[in-house]
């Protein structure tokens, strides 16, 4: 694997202008002294920004050449648990792009794997649990989480803080309802029937699922912000699967409490097809709410008013014309003008066949059109 590169990354600089604390009495997140100037950190508490920040989901992946090297041989988990590799690969698209913040490599299963859950991710298909959980017991047999296990993330984080320097560093866990998706289906699912029928037939069960997901996932939330991490993104992938009285009920409570266990510093609330229940998400305690490519953003600005917004570029655009990508790039743009405050990101992950230049010169774009 080779050394990270040393010396400061690259990216636009920043307002150096002071940044005090936010008022604790306005309910937003404190500001993160040891980076006043940051771009993303200042869009996500809704203050004035030099330029419209922008970071990739999946940014550090398969579509990276370099990536795709220092992973030769080693699997998807090893490789979330070696802080060195972790450290590299987080660090990669900072280095090619000059995006405005870092997300932590790692992957939403990675604590109930740490905890004891006998599961794999399968090349192609993604994570597979070997014994679903059906019953109290299957979750009682869910120890809870304690930092240690997890001590090789923490060291990760702190290694890439400190090699990061004013760029922020963003922890992520992956929400209570996508987690359990995985653990009741025993692996992905594209209509999630046998989480629905626990949720609906078993509501005993489905509520100590999700306690006990929600505990593991603040537990590792709070290790990465006590290393380091200068924000936190928590992913329910599969939410938008859910009717708004269904995620009101069984999902946002548990949501809630994973957000407020960190609200310390900005939290970004994301899932995928979530249009109509936008609202209710920022309602979980959402400093950001991730808006996918389906909601036009100026929609969704309406619907979580008082809100900094994140997104929303369909992924797939990158793979057309230059000047057709950076046209819709605009349009995103000025509709992000009228949030609190906009983190220009793509709708979803980047898909593993982009093009990295195609990347490389939309974060210029973004960066040198919105220039304030």
């Amino acid at each position: 694997m080779p050394d990270p590169i040393p010396g400061p990354l690259p990216g636009p600089t920043s307002d150096p202008a002071s940044d005090p604390a936010s008022d604790p009495a306005s309910g937003a997140p404190p500001a993160s002294p040891q980076l006043p100037g940051s771009a993303f950190l200042r869009a996500a508490r809704g203050e004035p920004v030099p330029h419209t920040p922008v970071w990739f989901m999946r940014q550090a992946g398969r579509s990276l050449p370099e990536y795709r090297r220092v992973r030769e041989g080693i699997s998807m988990l090893d490789s979330c648990m070696r802080p060195d590799l972790v450290t590299e690969i987080t660090l990669q698209p900072v280095r090619r792009y000059g995006v405005d913040a870092a997300i932590l490599f790692s992957d939403i299963v990675l604590p109930v794997k740490a905890v004891g859950v006998d599961l794999d991710i399968v090349p192609g298909t993604g994570p597979v649990v070997a014994r679903p959980v059906s019953s109290l017991a299957d979750v009682a047999a869910i120890p809870d989480l304690v930092p240690e296990q997890v001590s090789y993330v923490a060291e990760a984080v702190r290694l890439l803080v400190a090699e990061l320097g004013a760029v922020p560093l963003i922890g992520f866990a992956g929400a209570p309802f996508t987690v359990a998706s995985y653990l009741v289906e025993g692996g992905p699912s594209k209509d999630h029937a046998r989480t629905k029928a626990l949720m609906f037939g078993a509501p005993d069960v489905w509520d100590a699922l999700m306690r006990k997901i929600a505990g593991i996932a603040a537990t590792y939330l709070q290790v990465q912000v006590a290393a380091g991490a200068s924000a936190v993104q928590l992913f329910d992938s599969w939410a938008g699967a859910l009717s708004r009285s269904d995620y009101e009920r069984f999902v946002l409570p548990h949501s809630a409490s994973v957000l407020a266990s960190v609200g310390t510093v900005p939290r970004i609330h994301f899932g995928v097809g979530t249009g109509e229940i936008l609202d209710l998400m920022s309602s979980a305690g959402a400093d950001v709410v991730g808006v996918d490519w389906r909601v036009p953003l100026a929609s969704a600005i309406e619907r979580v008013p008082g809100r900094a917004v994140q997104g929303n570029l369909d992924p797939t655009l990158v793979f057309a014309p230059t000047d057709v990508m950076t046209t819709r790039a605009q349009e995103i743009i000025e509709a992000g003008r009228s949030a609190p405050g906009h983190v220009f990101n793509l709708g979803h992950g980047v898909i593993p066949s982009t093009d990295p230049d195609q990347l490389a010169r939309l974060t210029d774009f973004v960066h040198e059109r919105s220039a304030r």
